[in-house]
């Protein structure tokens, strides 16, 4: 078991607040020092369109957990990835309860060997691998889906 941590700040500082229309620009904080700026999506009135929201970052925290042990299955099976890259997406709409939930993350890797790859039985293996060691799809009630990204299925 282990522990991880955030920290989320935001101020509202000389802005209006009850009229709603207040900054979401926030801060998040991370243990090694990393500052990433976070907002709500837009087009709520106050988002920052530059910075992270939270449903990107859930996609992204999920595609990148993927790709994590995708890489380590990939190593220890003895093949070399020069790149690895995904354009995942993820669906926000009303769950099985009717609550707005993000329902669908849909991951597209594209990755490139350094010499031989694995056969497409492999290939799907290692996916498969990764996808069932991946806490973060393990943790969330939405479908986490892979997409072949030459078939587009």
């Amino acid at each position: 078991m282990s522990e991880h941590a955030a920290t989320v700040e935001w101020a509202r500082g000389d802005q209006p607040f009850s009229d709603g229309r207040y900054s979401r620009a926030h801060d998040w904080r991370f243990d090694g020092g990393a500052v990433v700026r976070g907002s709500s999506a837009p087009p709520v009135p106050g988002s920052d369109p530059a910075a992270v929201d939270p449903e990107e970052a859930l996609v992204a925290a999920v595609s990148a957990c993927h790709m994590l042990f995708f890489l380590a299955y990939a190593a220890k099976a003895g093949f070399v990835v020069d790149r690895y890259a995904d354009a995942a997406s993820g669906t926000l709409g009303k769950d099985d309860r009717g609550r707005l939930s993000m329902t669908e993350i849909v991951l597209r890797p594209r990755i490139d060997w350094v010499g031989e790859g694995p056969t497409a039985e492999a290939l799907a293996d290692l996916h498969h691998r990764a996808h069932e060691s991946c806490y973060l799809a393990n943790s969330i009630r939405g479908h986490v889906r892979l997409l072949d990204p030459s078939t587009g299925s």
